[in-house]
């Protein structure tokens, strides 16, 4: 028995139209539904929806919990040229391997937008492992 992957992420926002109109039309996701209380979105094939939850902290989370992108190098250019028109925030400047992006929606969750995958990271830090790393592939 395994778990076959990841289904979908669901975001809790205090304004749903305001985060509606940042994944549809700032980072191009693609609606496939909305109501009064949720969006969907896909991101590829990949299942991604929004809830609102006026209860929701506003507070940038000072962990590393954050939610990572797939992009082409010619579509991050494209948001690291015009950052300040699309009024994006940044939360931390990239020095992982892979050019990313590090961006807060409009309720404050970490979003990276990265190139890259999991083989190139492996491919990356096994030339220079971290501290105790262990390889299993």
């Amino acid at each position: 028995m395994a778990i076959a992957g990841l289904n979908h992420l669901n975001l809790a926002v205090n304004n749903l139209e305001v985060s509606f109109n940042f994944y549809s039309q700032k980072l191009n996701f693609k609606p496939l539904a909305k109501w009064k209380r949720a969006a969907y979105f896909l991101v590829g094939d990949f299942w991604f929806t929004l809830s609102f939850n006026p209860d929701r902290s506003p507070k940038v989370r000072s962990d590393y919990t954050h939610y990572a992108f797939s992009i082409s190098q010619a579509d991050l250019n494209y948001y690291c040229q015009n950052i300040e028109r699309l009024n994006l925030k940044l939360w931390q400047e990239n020095t992982s391997e892979g050019d990313s992006l590090y961006i807060l929606d409009p309720d404050n969750h970490k979003l990276e937008l990265h190139v890259g995958d999991w083989q190139t990271r492996l491919e990356a830090v096994k030339e220079n492992p971290y501290d105790d790393m262990v390889f299993y592939v």
